[in-house]
């Protein structure tokens, strides 16, 4: 899922507001995931149609905080709320479908993810080198990645899966450091949820990418 919707220019922050907008930004965060596992909880049972229904409703949802977020602070967050929700229910059949074949899949992809969050988040947090023009060549490789995806549906290429996944973890590495770079140099608190709902997606897809790494190491093992 494309998060290139929340990059922009920012300002230099001074410490104190980079230090409020980091905990407000990372509040957001966590209770976006929070709505995430109820969703994916509430549709685990859910069927294709149903969760394509909810995938696109969390997409309506991000669009539509573009266009509030200089209206409405409340609408904002309530937005990033249901985008929360509906894209756990998308999710729901796919860690639904990894649960039932191997639940131990899901734990590793959720530590990896959680060190490679950590660690390429604190990068970028800390480095001093301007990283705008690195996120517009992560966005081409974002789409050329789709581009790559959609080849795949139609040619078997034998490793495409996994060289898919490692390919989107350098992607999003990359996005996950200019986000939380972008935490520290803003100055617009009032921006917190658009971050805030950037860097989940940077998390959702680092996720999803080690759940198909993971998961096709083990379904190659059996």
């Amino acid at each position: 899922m494309d998060n290139s919707f929340a990059y922009g220019s920012a300002g230099v922050a001074t410490r104190d507001e980079s230090h409020t907008l980091f905990a407000q930004t990372m509040a957001y965060v966590a209770g976006t995931a929070g709505l995430f596992a109820l969703g994916a909880y509430l549709g685990r049972d859910l069927t294709g149609g149903p969760a394509i229904i909810a995938y696109i409703a969390s997409f309506a949802a991000l669009i539509g905080m573009q266009f509030s977020t200089r209206r409405s602070r409340e609408l904002t967050v309530g937005l990033l709320a249901a985008f929360g929700l509906f894209i756990g229910l998308a999710v729901a059949p796919t860690l639904s479908y990894y649960a039932s074949q191997n639940p131990q899949v899901l734990w590793q992809s959720g530590g990896a993810t959680a060190l490679f969050i950590a660690g390429f988040g604190a990068a970028g947090y800390a480095t001093r080198r301007d990283l705008s023009a690195l996120a517009r060549y992560a966005f081409w490789a974002l789409v050329a990645l789709i581009a790559f995806s959609i080849v795949l549906i139609f040619v078997n290429i034998p490793g495409g899966s996994l060289i898919y996944a490692i390919l989107g973890l350098v992607i999003f590495a990359a996005l996950t450091m200019v986000d939380f770079q972008r935490v520290r140099r803003n100055t617009d608190l009032d921006s917190a949820p658009l971050i805030a709902a950037s860097i989940f997606l940077d998390i959702l897809n680092v996720f999803l990418f080690f759940l198909q790494i993971f998961g096709g190491s083990g379904r190659n093992n059996r």
